[in-house]
């Protein structure tokens, strides 16, 4: 009878730690569970947290479309537990220094106020071959929020191309240059003896306006770069190649008038009222960086 008393009473009590693990099992996962879920709202801390919606009624939703086009930012909404959490939680800390989105690293991006998710989504667009090549394109990004932008905009810095200095790659990922364009702006670039302004884009063969316009808010010429053009000490075989000059008898008549000239005459627009290069040649030359005849 006794065994039997102790048989009982020790079932029952392996019963009870059994339950007694069980239910800190399910407080410990519990509790895990809640704070991942704390966790993640406070990383994707927004205000205002905004989503993307397909707008099916936008005219420009055709079929075939690309880009961002259909798609409308709209505040999204939260429940009240999440609303609870953001007001107790403080936010955590976060920098607001100058940064290229092109290069910045994972982390600082974390600093930056960005997730880590968020610095990966970022990063792996970087990867796989994306670039932001104005500030707005880094805004459209879909894991930059409307108010992270709104804080982060004067610190986005993001390097022009310099016409002098940039290598076929660079160049051809300009919007609307590719590889033929990037090729002729470098064979441009070296009849010219460098880029002294950034409109000697449009004298390449159909580089238009249109195309200019598209980019020129992401090119310079910095002024260091320029290599004067020596216009008054090279022979005739020499400058014909200037693509501004073209001719062999145009680039002799320039010879002649120097060797008939002294060098307080040697100006362009002398030439031009010489006669020996027309108004429309001595603008384009004029607006060449030009090394004076001492020199």
């Amino acid at each position: 009878m006794k065994r039997r008393v102790e048989w009982k009473m020790s079932k029952s009590f392996m019963t009870g730690v059994i339950a007694l693990v069980f239910l800190v099992v399910g407080y410990q996962t519990a509790l895990f569970i809640h704070n991942a879920a704390v966790l993640h709202i406070v990383a994707n801390r927004d205000e205002p947290d905004t989503v993307y919606v397909y707008d099916r009624s936008d005219p420009e939703t055709s079929a075939g479309s690309t880009g961002n086009a259909g798609t409308v930012r709209k505040i999204s909404s939260h429940t009240k537990r999440a609303e609870n959490v953001r007001r107790t939680v403080p936010p955590a800390r976060v920098e607001s220094f100058v940064f290229d989105p092109n290069t910045v690293s994972v982390e600082d991006l974390c600093r930056l106020g960005f997730s880590r998710k968020q610095a990966e989504s970022i990063d792996n667009y970087r990867r796989k071959g994306g670039r932001f090549r104005r500030k707005k394109d880094f805004a459209r990004s879909f894991v930059v929020s409307d108010s992270i932008y709104r804080r982060l905009e004067q610190y986005i810095d993001i390097p022009l191309v310099d016409l002098n200095l940039a290598d076929s790659a660079a160049l051809d990922a300009l919007p609307g240059i590719g590889g033929w364009f990037a090729s002729k702006i470098i064979e441009h670039r070296n009849a010219l003896g460098g880029f002294s302004h950034k409109e000697q884009l449009m004298d390449i063969y159909r580089f238009d306006k249109e195309k200019y316009d598209g980019l020129s808010d992401l090119v310079t010429v910095s002024p260091e770069n320029v290599s004067p053009y020596p216009l008054w000490m090279l022979p005739a075989d020499s400058l014909r190649k200037h693509p501004y000059i073209h001719d062999y008898e145009t680039a002799k008549a320039i010879v002649l008038f120097r060797e008939n000239n002294g060098r307080d005459r040697w100006t362009v627009d002398n030439l031009r009222e010489a006669g020996v290069i027309s108004a429309e040649t001595a603008e384009k030359i004029s607006g060449c960086v030009l090394a004076q005849p001492d020199e």
